[in-house]
């Protein structure tokens, strides 16, 4: 009787613990709210069902090439990924430009088609709550690293579970990052 009480007990325990942390919206990548550069809301659960590649970028740095490879993977691979693109000042002061400046830059350089959101806070200051869930560890499920510079990369499947960090120097065409896909 007391083997069938201990077992009654952590069987509720258990219970309450999954319904509380699936329950939750703190842990649920689809309920942040995001802003797109030119001001229009941008729902992350319009993606469920497909990977999400998020990436600080940047305009003035050294791995800005990148947006091309980012563009790239977008246009061929459109169907199973979106990509997020978080403008970031935080690295060098690399991303100086208004959100417009940033649209415009984007748009003629790269012809740039996936969204890109407000610029924001990863590191310092008001960090945004997309980075705060992609680097706390009680949101995300085992994350606690930060970019340490621009362009890099957080994999998101397809029920919003983060699956892996990839540092600046990883290209998005990387056969690292398409073999996940």
């Amino acid at each position: 009787m007391k083997k069938l009480f201990i077992a009654l007990t952590l069987f509720t325990l258990i219970g309450n613990l999954i319904m509380t942390q699936t329950s939750d919206p703190n842990h649920s990548i689809y309920d942040i709210p995001l802003n797109k550069l030119n001001g229009e809301q941008f729902s992350l659960s319009d993606s469920k069902g497909k990977k999400i590649l998020i990436v600080n970028v940047a305009s003035k740095c050294g791995y800005t090439s990148q947006y091309k490879d980012l563009q790239t993977l977008y246009e061929s691979h459109s169907d199973k990924i979106e990509i997020i693109a978080f403008p970031c000042n935080d690295f060098g002061g690399q991303e100086p430009g208004t959100n417009a400046q940033i649209a415009d830059f984007c748009s003629i350089n790269y012809g740039v088609k996936f969204p890109i959101m407000d610029k924001v806070n990863i590191k310092k200051g008001n960090v945004h709550s997309m980075y705060k869930w992609l680097t706390d560890p009680k949101l995300n499920g085992w994350n606690s690293t930060s970019p340490s510079w621009n362009f890099g990369k957080y994999l998101i499947d397809e029920k919003g579970k983060l699956l892996n960090y990839f540092p600046s120097s990883v290209s998005p065409i990387s056969e690292k990052i398409i073999s996940q896909l």
